[in-house]
């Protein structure tokens, strides 16, 4: 079954934790601390597939979790860094924020790979923080957690011509005359329920890609029926072909058809309706007069946008409509259209940064570590404002916590980096 979206769940690994150790070997003085880094956790990264082109195996999984690192071990030793978890889309494929619904990664043009979510970084072993002052660092860093989240994928086709058109006009018998593509065609409503691409070989012209977009009906800009996955497929087409019954086989007005299915993609985005457009007017071996008066009356209707009375059946006006199609795609970009990043991962954050609370020979409550030190590096303890700040970092953090885990009681002195202070609940 072909697929065009899917929601899944990717989370990037943690890092190892940074191990505490201190060497202990005979004949070695002063050994110091040891503990060794721990590794960095796996990236979730997306990357385009050439043999892939629906989104099909994302309805049976829907998770995608990296692993973790390995934590660092005694004497140095770096832990392990977990393995990247890559995940194969087609081209094409829009990665978006659940949430937000803003845009990711384009997997389109020259982006073949991208990193979604960075792993952790693994924690620093306790051999890092030794100063001249904190000869036994006592604490190291635990890995950064992974990041998670919901994306929503989108697969957008990417194709110079798009037909557009209500159901059952001809659209896939079109492309199926003038490309390699083999649609599906019967004489039904909805026979098309996906895209399809074809490749159009035009002698002594050159080529290009053609997608059938399934019909559109009235309201699909609204999410009528299966609107909005359908109109999807337009976004990124560079000349809109309206195919039209001229032949009225069904009692269907075509301008009307091609009124309504303006304000369709008016509505869906306004910037469709700037790009080159054609109209086919299909089904000319249903009647007896090319210039009827439903073509004469389109072009009457639409006197800006060239005409081409056409069969798919027989292929009449056929090449006359391809040459004109390989005539506007000379004189306009056929760059891929690739959505812009829209969101970014906020990785900042020094809440996982280490810290110890010990009890020295006095008595005192000795708090330590670099996210103690890094704090009060940028805070001003004799503003009223900063005193305030501390008090609530003290709290927020878990360092009064872990001060009443150490048995703290009314009174006693606090010790960080040189600044004391009486403790009171």
């Amino acid at each position: 079954m072909f697929a065009d979206s899917a929601k899944i769940f990717i989370k990037s690994g943690k890092g190892g934790d940074g191990h505490v150790s201190f060497r202990r070997e005979l004949f070695v003085a002063a050994g110091g601390p040891d503990g060794g880094d721990g590794g960095k956790g796996g990236d979730i990264i997306f990357e385009v597939d050439e043999g892939l082109n629906t989104l099909t195996d994302f309805r049976m999984k829907r998770k995608y979790v990296a692993g973790d690192g390995e934590p660092g071990g005694k004497r140095r030793c770096h832990g392990a860094d977990a393995k990247n978890l890559i995940i194969k889309v087609p081209e094409g494929t829009v990665i978006k924020d659940f949430e937000s619904g803003k845009v990711i990664a384009d997997m389109s043009g020259e982006n073949r790979r991208e990193v979604i979510l960075r792993g952790g970084k693994g924690g620093f072993g306790n051999m890092n923080f030794a100063t001249a002052t904190m000869q036994v660092p006592k604490f190291a860093k635990p890995g950064q957690p992974g990041k998670e989240m919901f994306v929503l994928l989108e697969l957008k086709v990417i194709a110079d011509v798009g037909l557009v058109g209500f159901p059952n006009v001809g659209k896939s018998t079109l492309l199926s005359r003038v490309s390699n593509a083999k649609p599906k065609i019967a004489n039904y409503h909805f026979t098309t329920l996906d895209p399809h691409l074809g490749v159009v070989d035009v002698k002594g012209a050159g080529g290009f890609v053609m997608a059938d977009i399934p019909g559109l009906i009235e309201g699909a800009s609204e999410g009528v029926g299966l609107g909005h996955d359908f109109l999807r497929h337009i976004e990124r087409t560079k000349v809109l072909v309206h195919v039209v019954d001229a032949a009225s086989t069904e009692g269907r007005d075509p301008v009307e058809d091609i009124k309504t299915i303006m304000n369709e993609l008016k509505g869906y985005d306004e910037s469709l309706l700037d790009r080159p457009q054609v109209i086919a007017a299909n089904k000319i071996d249903a009647i007896y007069d090319e210039e009827n008066d439903n073509i004469k009356r389109i072009r009457e209707a639409f006197p800006d946008i060239k005409v081409f009375p056409i069969s798919g059946v027989s292929g009449k006006g056929i090449p006359e409509l391809l040459y004109e199609l390989v005539n506007i795609l000379s004189t306009i970009d056929r760059t891929p259209t690739v959505f812009e990043k829209e969101f970014e991962i906020d990785y900042s954050s020094d809440k996982n940064l280490p810290f110890t609370v010990e009890i020295d020979e006095d008595g005192v409550f000795v708090v330590e570590g670099p996210r103690i030190e890094k704090m009060l590096g940028y805070t001003n303890l004799d503003s009223e404002k900063g005193f305030d700040f501390f008090q609530k970092f003290l709290k927020t953090s878990g360092v009064l916590e872990k001060l009443e885990e150490a048995g703290i009681e009314d009174g006693n002195t606090v010790r960080m980096y040189g600044h004391e202070f009486d403790y009171y609940k």
